[in-house]
């Protein structure tokens, strides 16, 4: 699996995908850091992770469309699917190698963190707590990202199909306070407060396990039927 990983995190850098990702992230959490801190006076740094799950949300796909359907549509595929190693192995290394690149853009944020604490007294426990919970969230939209993208041969529709789930989970409670617990966003507005939830904790975990199951099983399929 480790080999799968390390392919998958040196292809992000490889091309520009990688860079991209982290370089929107860091320019949108730039402004509302900018308009946070300046315009409204705030040295709450994990606030500005309400507007980065926003963020998450349109980006997320940059970094899964492309794992498995391009792939795909390359044929490449062929050459995993035959090869010695486990479908659980190939899926997991993919998910691995997007789940790093979301880390180290996390790891960028620390220098607005320390900004505040050269101005102000930001909380490290608050801020610890929102950055597990928004790596919570990205495992949980990579997760979906990687499952679209091994149903669909063209990356733009399973980034498509990505960005379209996640809005219909981030709205679905306007229509019913039954779907509360669905909405990935909502669950994590407890981790900016400093609380680490363990039911949210469990709802983010299972889901992302969920997916992965459900993308391997449908990687599994294909490699029946070839």
């Amino acid at each position: 699996m480790w080999a799968i990983i390390k392919k998958e995190f040196k292809s992000y850098f490889f091309s520009p995908v990688g860079y991209i990702f982290i370089g929107l992230f860091l320019l949108m959490f730039s402004i509302f850091f900018y308009v946070d801190v300046f315009y409204y006076q705030s040295t709450n740094f994990e606030y500005i992770f309400y507007l980065g799950t926003t963020i998450l949300t349109f980006i997320t796909p940059i970094l899964t469309m492309r794992t498995i359907a391009e792939e795909k549509k390359s044929g490449t595929d062929q050459l995993l699917l035959t090869s010695p190693m486990s479908i659980t192995k190939i899926v997991l290394g993919k998910f691995i190698s997007a789940v790093l690149i979301v880390v180290i853009t996390e790891l960028c944020t620390f220098m607005y963190f320390g900004i505040l604490a050269y101005f102000g007294s930001p909380q490290l426990t608050t801020a610890l707590a929102t950055l597990l919970g928004f790596l919570l969230l990205a495992m949980s939209y990579i997760s979906f990202g990687v499952l679209a993208s091994s149903l669909v041969e063209n990356q733009i529709i399973a980034g498509i199909i990505t960005i379209g789930f996640f809005i219909l989970l981030w709205f679905l409670p306007n229509f019913s306070d039954i779907f509360t617990n669905f909405s990935l966003i909502n669950l994590f507005t407890n981790f900016p407060e400093g609380q680490i939830n363990i039911a949210d904790t469990v709802t983010y975990i299972t889901f992302t396990i969920a997916c992965i199951l459900l993308t391997i099983i449908v990687m599994q399929r294909r490699k029946s039927v070839r």
